[in-house]
């Protein structure tokens, strides 16, 4: 009987990343980052070269200017490894992909055909580099904004638990005659959807975690304050709560 998807991305992320090297090295090189996002933010960051390339990538994205999406589970091709029968079961799609001997391929092109009058998606044109394989007969979809399987169940809760509050300007500050306090300040927060799908929201500094520094003066007498700053948490597959914080 196949394994738990949910015991099996825990175990992946934790057992299978930090010993990466020697024979997998190559492997390691192929993968696409956000597959390696997705595996070590399921187990915690654990300490790996490859892990640590993929959160590296993962503070990048939100180091404006633009902020992005700090996991974009849509360049993932989770479904590059599923069983041409179909077993009806996730486990071990995450890891195929990024542990597979036959590395993945770098290019992939995007073809569309025209059903009545509007243009779809159909099989993507693959690029592959020299010893690039996939499974033989795999359809590979383009998804443009979510994750091409369905992510739907608990096991991948820890997708959604990604928040990104972007702190575009908060600003505090006496003005006038009087000594008024001026306070203004825009926030956006980025979630993500059932399938993996980001968006953006209007969001307000009552809604920062607590772990968020550097407002903390805020609506005390009228201390001047200037403040920008990205801030993004998350709950691994355990629910262990991580954050990282970037001002600017």
């Amino acid at each position: 009987m196949l394994r738990s998807t949910a015991r099996f991305i825990a175990v992946a992320a934790i057992g299978a990343l930090p010993i990466l090297g020697g024979a997998n090295h190559a492997s390691a090189q192929s993968y696409p980052i956000d597959c390696a996002i997705l595996l070590c933010l399921s187990g915690g960051w654990p300490a790996s070269a490859p892990c640590a390339r993929a959160r590296a990538e993962f503070i990048r994205r939100i180091t404006p200017w633009p902020v992005e999406p700090p996991l974009q589970i849509w360049r993932c091709p989770m479904g590059a490894s599923f069983h041409p029968k179909g077993y009806g079961d996730h486990s071990g799609r995450i890891y195929d992909i990024l542990f597979d001997a036959a590395p993945l391929p770098q290019s992939l092109a995007v073809g569309r055909r025209r059903t009545g009058t509007e243009p779809t998606p159909t099989v993507l044109s693959l690029k592959p580099d020299r010893d690039a394989k996939l499974p033989k007969g795999l359809p590979l979809h383009l998804v443009q904004d979510r994750a091409d399987i369905d992510i739907s169940g608990p096991e991948f809760n820890f997708v959604r638990s990604i928040r990104v509050y972007d702190v575009r300007y908060a600003r505090q500050h006496e003005s006038g005659r009087d000594g008024d306090c001026s306070r203004t300040a825009t926030v956006r927060l980025g979630t993500y959807g059932v399938q993996g799908d980001f968006a953006w929201t209007t969001s307000s500094l009552a809604d920062l975690p607590d772990a968020h520094v550097g407002l903390e003066r805020w609506g005390e007498h009228c201390p001047g304050i200037f403040h920008r700053s990205v801030f993004v948490d998350w709950r691994d597959y355990e629910g262990n709560y991580g954050y990282e914080q970037v001002n600017y």
